[in-house]
């Protein structure tokens, strides 16, 4: 097992796709619908119980989930949220409640945190949820536990947790080192903060691939990888829906790595694929046509986007030189590359948070194509330095990808810039991000939570997974200022400082809000699971569920209509 992460999916601009629509759903026992892509609704019903569904996802994990350390990319993340539960989930407002736990509560300052337990919860192997369980999961996200762990990620995210102790049997105390307002929004951690059995925790050799969580799924040893994960259903699930009846639905859920779009929609055209998850844009746009002749059914979502962008590398030359990251920004005929590359269906990123979002400037400007000024910028930068500009730009090897890429570096060559495309497999990108070894990467990341989520990428200094490496003390005040406030009019403040901040250093060149979609049989409801359970019952008779998709879905509510 290596300590290497894995992020969010790392294709280039091609992969941003969104749209003004947002369709939304619930599933399970309350008689709601699905919105499908082409703005009608599939019809209500009961849900029926049973039934098997084969799951295409865009790539395999290949270091399994043994999640302190795992490599979770979306693809990972949706398999483990069918597997494992979590003490805090996002609602419909984006705003996380208490799930696994029945309470989350900060003291006054937010400097210690109470985790109260749902009574009863059982994980796969039979063991129970407990306080000791959890405070262990706890320090294993951050590095405290033994057998030892490689988390880098989290142990960044989590190092102003000064202590985890166990107060009794279901109830932990989680004291800061300074307050922390958002904590509650770490513990779900868009996906990747799931709570682990003891026994897999403590495997040293099979953490990673002998999966016990408490979640609607169960794994009973059936992976082969690169090629099928097998999943059945949980009968002793804590959950059930709105009128009692035991979640999940479906009997069996095998995930499918199906890398190639053009093979992902042909499976769902075809029937081999019962579902799939996918942000590209020539499989939406082929997907949709489908939905449109009633041949499957598709629900989409922007809501709660990530944004996909250029990271640039703000330590070494060129873009360590501010006139370099303008002469990019100005260089981009980012309305032109929508129309060629997205089939002119995205919105731009107007910044780092997207809508719903705390920190969100819809009306924010960013610097709009003007290849004069580009070339300006680029004139500046070499009277500064006595060098030309030039430099590489990574993408990933697929074709889209750098069909994209190589119209990006033509942009940026009219503006007098050198450019040399650069590729890495998906499965290597991020190492080329760690190591630092880039000059300028596609990326996509910031899927839309609580701003303070955003900490671990942009701080510093001494901060690993800030891959942009940009050391920028204005940004780092405002972060520990948002951290610590727990005044929400004054946290907004900040959060939109910061948005100002990235936009007035273009410390990264943002592109468009994500679009994702979940196309599947016509047959297929409940995509976004069942409303959430509340403090007083598991049921399913609370707050609506979350209904982004950019960190896959609840599959405890999918159904298979008759």
């Amino acid at each position: 097992m290596t300590s290497r992460i894995r992020v969010r999916q790392y294709r280039w601009l091609a992969t941003a796709l969104t749209i003004g629509m947002v369709v939304a759903a619930c599933g399970g026992g309350g008689g709601t619908s699905d919105t499908t892509s082409s703005g009608s609704t599939v019809p209500e019903g009961k849900p029926v119980v049973g039934g098997e569904v084969v799951y295409a996802l865009e790539a395999e994990s290949d270091d399994g989930w043994c999640l302190p350390e795992a490599q979770l990319a979306i693809a990972g993340i949706q398999v483990a949220r069918t597997i494992y539960d979590y003490l805090a989930v996002p609602n419909s407002d984006g705003t996380v409640e208490p799930f696994l736990a029945k309470s989350l509560v900060p003291n006054a300052d937010a400097t210690e945190w109470t985790i109260t337990l749902r009574e009863g919860i059982k994980f796969h192997d039979g063991s129970d949820l407990t306080a000791e369980v959890v405070k262990n999961n706890l320090d294993a996200y951050r590095g405290k536990y033994k057998p030892p762990r490689s988390p880098l990620l989290f142990v960044f995210v989590f190092s102003n947790i000064d202590t985890v102790s166990v107060v009794d049997p279901l109830t932990v105390s989680v004291k800061m080192k300074k307050p922390w307002a958002a904590f509650d929004s770490f513990l779900f951690g868009s996906g990747r903060i799931g709570i682990v059995a003891q026994a897999q925790l403590d495997s040293v050799d099979h953490c990673n691939d002998q999966m016990i969580g408490t979640g609607p799924f169960k794994f009973e040893g059936d992976w082969v990888q690169n090629d099928h994960l097998t999943l059945v259903k949980n009968e002793n699930y804590w959950r059930k829906d709105a009128d009692g009846v035991q979640l999940p639905y479906l009997d069996k859920i095998t995930y499918k790595p199906v890398v190639e779009t053009s093979a992902l929609v042909s499976g769902i055209q075809t029937g081999q694929y019962t579902m799939a998850h996918t942000d590209t844009a020539e499989g939406i746009a082929a997907l949709r046509l489908s939905v449109e002749s009633g041949d499957i059914s598709m629900v989409e979502s922007d809501k709660f986007p990530e944004v996909t962008y250029t990271l640039l590398n703000n330590s070494k030359e060129p873009f360590n030189n501010i006139n370099a990251r303008f002469a990019y920004a100005h260089a981009m005929n980012f309305d032109e590359l929508n129309i060629v590359r997205n089939e002119g269906l995205p919105q731009r990123a107007t910044g780092p948070f997207g809508p719903g979002v705390m920190g969100y400037l819809p009306d924010q400007k960013l610097p709009a194509f003007d290849l004069d000024l580009a070339k300006e910028y680029v004139a500046k930068y070499t009277a500064e330095t006595g060098k030309p500009l030039e430099f590489s730009l990574y993408s990933t090897p697929d074709a889209a990808s750098v069909d994209t890429a190589t119209l990006a570096k033509s942009y940026l060559e009219k503006a007098g810039m050198k450019v040399e495309i650069q590729t890495a497999l998906q499965a290597n990108y991020i190492d080329v991000a760690i190591g630092g070894d880039f000059q300028a990467m596609g990326w996509r990341n910031h899927p839309g939570f609580d701003p303070d989520t955003e900490y671990v990428w942009w701080y510093s200094p001494g901060n690993p997974v800030n891959f942009a490496r940009f050391a920028d003390t204005e940004v780092s005040r405002l972060l520990d200022e948002g951290r610590s406030e727990t005044d929400p009019a004054k946290r907004k403040a900040i959060y939109e400082e910061l948005n100002v901040r990235f936009n007035e250093q273009q410390l990264n060149i943002w592109g468009f809000y994500s679009l994702w979609g979940i196309p599947g049989a016509p047959n297929v409801r409940g995509v976004f699971g069942p409303n959430l359970p509340t403090a007083d019952s598991p049921d399913a008779v609370g707050s609506s569920p979350f209904d982004g998709l950019a960190v896959g879905h609840d599959m405890s509510g999918v159904w298979l209509a008759n």
